[in-house]
Parts: C-alpha cells; structure tokens; sequence
C-alpha cells in the first residue's frame, strides 16, 4: 500500500515550500491541500491543535508540524540514499546551527523590514543585509552550504529568496551587489527542479506583499 502523504499549506507561506522541496528531493509523491488562514479547515485545526498554523504534513493520518521537524522527519523516512542532513554527528550539528540562525535572524529581520517604517525600518534592513552576509561567511566558495550537496540549509532557506525582490524594492538597496555569493547561490538552487517547481511565481508573490504592506499601513 502506497503512503498517502498530504500536505496542508498556504502558497506565499516560505515555511512550506521547505516542505515542498524536501519531499521532492526524495522523490516523494504528495496531495497539497491550500488553506485560508482567515478561515481555518476543520482538518487543520484538527491535525494542529496547539498551534493551528501550517505547513502541516499528514504521514498516513499522522501529522507532524512545524517545518523544521517536518524535513527532518522527510529526511529520517523516505530517501536514505540522498540525505538532506550529514552523517558526521558534528556535521548535522552545524547544519541545524544554521538552520535555527535562518529561522531566529533572517526571517525576522525580513519581516521587520517589511512591517516597520522609518528609523526602525533602516535598521531592519541594515540588520538583514548583516544576517546574510554571516550566512555568506559560512557559505564561502562552496557550491551549496553543506558543500557540493544540496542539503538541509539549502531546503530551509533557498524559500526566502522569494521576497529578495520586494525587500530589495523597499530599501533601496541590491542583494546581488551586497551579498553576490548568496545571489549566486540563489541561481543556482534555482535551476533544481525540486526548488523550481514548488516557489510561487515572483510576480505574483510581489502583487501579496504590496497587499499586505497597504493592509498593514491601513491598520
């Protein structure tokens, strides 16, 4: 019997499209489900009780939420032959380092850039053209941040180059002559199908952010 693997998610949600390319890098057929975040579905609310948000993937009626644990999950099951984390105990140690930094430093410095203005808002920015250059130390001359594999800090973070564009627009400043060794890596996670086919189209997902921005100066 074949593993019915569902996945609950929102489209502009970067948390997860991590999901999407992990399944994918194994090879992984799955049924998305979109959900409305203004109205919840019944099913979401039942398979995330505690903290009713997505991504949630359902493993054969077992959910596991939140993305970190879900592609480490997707990396401990299904395709041993192409792992996502190292071997070496200090390896994946490392690598789960930097994915709590992408989680703790990035994506609040993005969403801060995004939701302040004025002083606040410069600061965000500043904050998070420092943030990447950090991970563009540790990302050097190497292909992918776990070397010539595309690896788990790779799946965690390639999702937030999508709003590279609209921060980029916003602060008036370019990512590629900032951090050209990140921009580069960004093309080059974007020629692997498994990133390619789960990211929202940029047009698109530019058209949600300036929503969202008029939304909030509303408020």
């Amino acid at each position: 019997m074949a593993d019915e693997v569902i996945l609950l998610d929102f489209w502009p949600s970067p948390f997860g499209k991590r999901v999407m390319i992990a399944l994918r890098e194994k090879g992984v057929e799955f049924d998305t489900r979109e959900e409305d975040l203004s109205n919840k579905s019944p099913l979401l609310l039942k398979m995330n009780p505690v903290r009713k948000q997505i991504p949630v993937l359902i493993h054969n009626g077992k959910p596991i939420c939140e993305s970190l644990v879900i592609v480490q999950y997707i990396d401990e099951t299904w395709g041993p032959e192409s792992p996502l984390l190292p071997s070496d105990p200090y390896e994946r140690a490392r690598a789960r380092f930097w994915a709590d930094y992408v989680d703790k430093k990035i994506y609040w410095a993005a969403r801060s850039a995004w939701v302040l203005t004025g002083e606040a808002q410069e600061a965000a920015n500043k904050e998070f053209i420092e943030s990447l250059k950090v991970l563009e130390g540790e990302l050097g001359d190497k292909a992918y941040f776990g070397g010539e594999r595309f690896g788990y800090v790779d799946v965690l973070l390639i999702p937030f180059s999508t709003c590279f564009h609209a921060l980029e627009t916003l602060g008036n400043y370019s990512i590629v002559e900032e951090c050209p060794k990140v921009a580069a890596w960004v093309k080059q996670c974007m020629q692997r199908e498994s990133v390619a086919k789960s990211l929202p189209d940029q047009h698109k997902l530019d058209d949600h952010f300036v929503a969202l921005k008029k939304e909030h100066q509303a408020q």
